[in-house]
């Protein structure tokens, strides 16, 4: 079929080549440079012998694909004007395929391919022809460049590459909806011919869908496709080359289709009548039974919601979906009685929750459906009257004194009889026991409300012909109180009495507690024994409102004297009848802060004024501990110290002391004898302390400072004592220069403002307010109380 096509083209191949040729020759541009065959005329001008130009310009060949004969195929031809056929111009070829596919006869010029070629694979081939002189081996031509290109005919079939394919559409669409477009790829050359020019057709999957035979898109063909009827189709789609001409090829791709849901079905239930049978003992809020109406749709679209549309049986029952299976569940809200009713019908509606109103005329989405619900008789256990009970008794009643009486019924139509008895486990059973037959309530023992206001015992009671059936019901019995408890007082803590109290003032005011009920001990009183002798330290008042002031009679209190007093203090109640009793309060002297301000003794005052923790106490403990240490580590070092080996004899520094400490005062005697330098008559009553305050005139004089004439001629004669050793000490030039001079107690004599100590300056009144000491903490407060008290007695 092919070769005669093939030997028609040949000669319109080569027709095409000269033309080619020569065309491109004479576009060659004209040369400027004077060659061989220009004669120089005269003038200057150079003669030009005109002669044809070659032609030797190659633009391209073709060669068909596929090509299948026995022989080579041939291409086309390569010449030159130089060529006079007689043999002496040789053809070269070089290049894409050059001696393996395209050959050429080095003396005609022929080219051939000697194989079949493939446009798919490679389109085209880049040569080069030259044309040489076969003896010289002159270049006759230039070299030049031809392509050859492989012509395409049709031998590649369309073919989808993403097939086979699936897709959706909603079940009900129109027609002409969209569903897919496909799309078939070819490999031959789209510019040649019409042999990648591609028709679409349809050869299954009629008459539900069509396709563009240009685009490929595939669309619905047929109205109100049922997805309930049918959901899935298989489409089959062939593409065509040649336009679809005789001849041409084919491929095919299939197209599975889905019809996908929409809600264009109402709930139906099986049947409109139904009926269950539910027992009277049936727990409330528990499931009874199932109903289900049917949904063709799917997912959301069969999502269905039921309801109870009856007043009669949306009172005693609910009605709720389950997810899972579409089931309406029908629980109890009341407990059935079937005594009172032995039968319920329910009307129950199933509706859509999802409506497509595109499909409203379909209907309504939703149905009804009829449920007789039969109430089944059974024995139940006994029902007391009441849900709990609550009864009193007084304490301290006598055992066998009646509390109350609990009844139960069976709700049984027999109406058996009833048994009571009391849970054993309980505590409560041992206070108490009830008739079995009547349900009365008994104590066994007396009931303290002090000790336990309040019991709980549990009440059971069973047929007598059915005893496994038991019905439980809760009683509290309350304890009323009587008054048989005394009163006494609140506190139990020492009470703060300061030194500094005046008659009259109020050391604490008190109160009282009563274990009886609050009606009973709201009401106290409170007062003294009067059996007693009158105290002449504290006296009471009563405040008339159940409180009560402790109250000083004397002035001033010393701890030291006495540290603690007791007050015993009757307390009487308003009960019925009243009760009273005696408490006996310890009253604690302490040297509390001025004015009293803070109540309690100084060594507390000082730790709660400092607001010191427990962990502030440790650190400071811990502190001087530390301190100890390194002064016991610093003295064992001084011990330790090497004494000299050798202590001369001959030392003159007798009067010379060396002290380790600062000394005791005129009572260290050890390392000096004063005594050498005072008057010996009168060295015993030299000997005054200046730490002792001395005593004040008993008649309210002022206190002054009794020295003797001894003492101040004692201090005249140390002084002159002390004077002349200096001389004699500055005048001997044989001692070293070493001065021991000691001063006990002696301030010198002649200053005009006299002695600075406030222990020997007359006790005259002071016009001193000492109320800063107070600011200056708990060291000072002693001193300010003595100049304190000073200055009151002094103003009294």
């Amino acid at each position: 079929m092919r070769m005669p096509s093939t030997s028609r083209l040949c000669p319109v191949l080569v027709c095409l080549c000269f033309v080619q040729r020569y065309c491109g020759a004479s576009h060659h541009p004209p040369t400027k440079v004077p060659s061989k065959n220009q004669t120089r005329l005269p003038n200057g001008e150079a003669e030009v012998h005109h002669r044809l130009k070659r032609g030797w310009i190659w633009n391209q060949f073709f060669v068909l694909e596929e090509h299948m004969g026995p022989d080579a195929q041939y291409v086309g031809k390569l010449h030159s004007n130089s060529d006079k056929g007689d043999g002496s111009v040789e053809y070269i070829l070089t290049g894409e395929g050059a001696g393996t596919i395209f050959v050429i006869n080095e003396v005609t010029g022929d080219i051939h391919a000697t194989k079949s070629l493939d446009r798919e694979r490679k389109t085209h081939y880049v040569l080069h022809a030259q044309a040489l002189d076969r003896n010289t081996k002159m270049a006759l031509e230039p070299e030049s460049e031809f392509i050859i290109k492989v012509q395409d005919i049709n031998d590649n079939a369309p073919k989808f590459p993403d097939g086979p394919f699936v897709a959706t559409v909603p079940e009900m669409s129109e027609v002409g909806t969209s569903v897919l477009q496909v799309t078939a790829s070819d490999a031959d050359d789209p510019t040649y011919g019409n042999s990648a020019r591609i028709v679409y057709s349809i050869l299954q999957g009629q008459p539900y869908f069509s396709v563009d035979p240009k685009t490929g898109i595939i669309r619905t063909a047929l109205a109100n496709m049922d997805r309930e009827a049918r959901e899935h189709y298989t489409v089959v789609i062939q593409a065509k080359d040649m336009a679809g001409q005789v001849g041409g090829l084919s491929g095919s791709t299939t197209i599975n289709i889905t019809l996908t849901d929409v809600n264009d079905n109402p709930p139906k239930f099986p049947q409109k009548n139904y009926q269950l049978y539910v027992p009277e003992s049936a727990q409330v809020g528990k499931p009874v039974g199932k109903i289900k109406a049917n949904d063709e749709d799917l997912g959301i679209n069969a999502d269905i919601k039921y309801s109870i549309i009856n007043s009669e049986g949306a009172n005693m029952f609910s009605i709720s979906t389950d997810r899972d299976t579409r089931e309406g569940i029908i629980s109890l809200k009341k407990p059935l009685n079937y005594e009172r009713k032995k039968t319920y019908t329910l009307h129950i509606e199933g509706t859509n929750t999802h409506v497509d109103p595109r499909f409203s005329h379909l209907g309504p989405f939703k149905d009804t459906a009829t449920l007789k619900i039969t109430v089944g008789d059974v024995d139940e256990a006994p029902v007391f009257s009441m849900d709990t009970y609550i009864l009193d008794v007084y304490e301290n009643a006598p055992s066998g004194t009646e509390v109350g009486a609990v009844t139960a019924q069976d709700p049984d139509s027999r109406n058996s009889p009833v048994r009571y008895f009391m849970d054993s486990k309980e505590e409560g059973e041992r206070y108490f026991r009830i008739d079995e037959t009547s349900g009365v309530i008994w104590t066994t023992q007396p009931l303290d409300r002090e000790d336990t206001p309040w019991h709980n015992v549990t009440v059971m009671a069973s047929e007598v012909d059915n005893p496994s059936l038991l019905s439980h019901v809760p009683v509290t019995v309350q304890v009323l109180d009587v008054n048989d408890n005394p009163p006494e007082i609140a506190t139990e803590e020492e009470v703060i009495v300061c030194e500094s109290s005046r008659p009259g003032q109020v050391i604490q005011t008190i109160t009282a507690v009563d274990k009886d009920d609050f009606a009973n001990g709201q009401r106290f009183s409170f007062d003294l024994p009067s059996q007693l002798p009158v105290n002449p330290n504290f006296t009471l008042k009563d405040n008339d409102d159940s409180t009560a002031s402790i109250i000083a009679r004397r002035r001033r209190f010393n701890h030291l004297t006495q540290e603690r007093y007791e007050l015993p203090i009757v307390v009487q109640d308003s009960g019925e009848p009243s009760l009273s009793g005696t408490s006996t309060l310890t009253l604690r002297v302490c040297p509390c802060q001025r004015h009293g301000r803070v109540r309690m003794c100084q060594g507390e005052a000082f730790l709660s004024s400092a607001g010191l923790s427990t962990g502030a106490l440790i650190a400071i403990l811990l502190c001087i501990v530390i301190l100890l240490a390194i002064v016991i580590l610093f003295i064992t070092l001084r011990q330790n110290k090497k004494e000299p080996l050798i202590i001369s004899e001959e030392d003159i520094r007798e009067n010379v002391v060396t002290y380790d400490d600062e000394g005791g005062g005129e009572e260290d005697t050890e390392a000096f004898d004063i005594i050498a330098l005072r008057n010996p008559a009168a060295a015993e009553e030299l000997k005054f302390r200046r730490d002792v305050r001395p005593e004040a005139r008993q008649h309210g004089g002022p206190a002054r400072s009794c020295r003797s004439p001894s003492v101040e001629l004692d201090e005249v004669d140390v002084h002159e004592f002390i004077k002349q050793k200096l001389v004699e000490a500055d005048l001997d030039t044989s001692v070293p220069p070493y001065d021991s001079l000691q001063t006990y107690a002696y301030e010198g004599q002649g200053s005009p403002t006299g002695t600075i100590s406030p222990l020997d300056s007359p006790g005259t009144q002071s016009e001193q307010d000492y109320n800063y000491l107070d600011d200056w903490g708990p060291e000072f407060q002693k001193l300010a109380e003595l100049y304190g008290e000073a200055e009151s007695e002094m103003t009294t």
